[in-house]
């Protein structure tokens, strides 16, 4: 093949592009920050590979993400993400708040947990409190889940030079976010795993899948477009790449690595999705706002089956976290993954079970092997 005929993919290698030079970062792959789940240890294994690392914060103290700023500082002087929420602030209803306390008392019965706890808001969204870590330990990415922050509070952000990230499902956010000054923007296609980025209404404009959504967004902004949303292998990375994206971020393909935190009857579950797939059954994933208050895709099981249809009635986000957190605690201490909040995205049957840094290996090998091909 001449020069002349040579396709991008030879012309420019795959891990050289505005995003992966603005980020110092070796490979276009992200691990997904995953609150609840992801570690220092998996983040700085990660970015130490050459990928970039992130970590969940929203659900915990200002003074732990502080201290998990600088462990993994300690560990690595690469790009990291650190990830917070950005929803409006939980509204109390005193009459919504018992008839759940109502519905879900059975289940603390059945676990021997006593009474329901009364629903409080244990987590906030982005705040002066975390402003005040962020620019003391002034990690390199800051990203946000549910939109941006108030302006003032977001504003502080990129004045200290730190680079800002957010989720878009749907071109009309994207285009929100980019008019607001974030600096990349995740596409979230409606395969991904966890609790749903929409921020805008109708929430059903977000039910667009990752490889309709990716170019859409990429032709309708001028900043950088990360994909995410069922990608689990080097061949979803090339085909982000071909979409028009800069990065692919990756979340349920990390679930399963050592680094992680969630339970066992978590993994056991994920490998229930990949194992079932040799026989031709499936494991299912479903949405669900049973657990948080808000929409969430994972693995179904028993209680969101039978928490099905009763959405309306549930405090806001994240009030019921409150009141499940002592059911999905039990219940996975007892080995049963019936109250669990099982999150994970469509494509589950393709994990591995690596160390977090020989899977980020692994997809880049997959990654240049799909390409090559080209």
């Amino acid at each position: 093949m001449s020069e002349q005929t040579q396709t991008p993919w030879t012309q420019t290698p795959w891990t050289q592009n505005r995003l992966t030079e603005r980020l110092g970062i070796r490979y276009p792959i992200i691990q997904a920050p995953m609150a609840g789940a992801s570690t220092p240890a998996m983040a700085a294994a990660v970015t130490r590979a050459g990928g970039m690392g992130s970590l969940g914060v929203a659900l915990q103290s200002p003074d732990a993400t502080r201290a998990d700023c600088q462990a993994i500082r300690t560990s690595t002087n690469g790009a990291y993400n650190i990830n917070f929420f950005v929803h409006t602030d939980a509204v109390p209803d005193a009459a919504r708040a018992e008839a759940t306390r109502q519905q879900l008392a059975p289940y603390f019965e059945e676990l021997g947990l006593g009474d329901v706890p009364a629903a409080e808001v244990t987590s906030q969204p982005f705040n002066e409190d975390h402003l005040a870590v962020v620019l003391a330990e002034m990690p390199p990415v800051v990203s946000f889940h549910f939109g941006l922050p108030d302006a003032n509070l977001f504003q502080a952000v990129k004045d200290a030079g730190i680079f800002t990230i957010s989720s878009a499902t749907n071109v009309g956010e994207a285009k929100q976010l980019e008019a607001g000054g974030i600096d990349a923007i995740i596409a979230q296609g409606f395969e991904a795993g966890g609790h749903r980025g929409t921020f805008a209404e109708p929430y059903e404009d977000g039910w667009i899948g990752t490889m309709a959504l990716v170019p859409q967004i990429v032709d309708a902004v001028c900043v950088p477009v990360i994909a995410a949303g069922g990608i689990a292998d080097g061949r979803g990375i090339a085909a982000a790449l071909a979409l028009g994206a800069q990065a692919a971020q990756l979340g349920t393909a990390f679930l399963p690595c050592p680094e992680s935190m969630i339970p066992q009857v978590h993994r056991d579950a994920l490998d229930s999705a990949r194992d079932n797939t040799s026989d031709g059954q499936t494991r299912h994933t479903q949405l669900t706002s049973a657990f948080s208050g808000r929409p969430a895709r994972g693995l179904e099981n028993r209680y969101m089956r039978e928490m099905a249809g009763g959405e309306d009635g549930f405090p806001d986000f994240p009030i019921l976290n409150t009141l499940t957190a002592p059911m999905r605690k039990a219940s996975a201490s007892a080995g049963s993954e019936d109250f669990v909040s099982l999150w994970a995205g469509q494509a589950a049957s393709l994990n591995k079970t690596l160390p977090a840094g020989e899977l980020l290996d692994a997809l880049v090998s997959e990654t240049e092997a799909v390409l090559k091909r080209f």
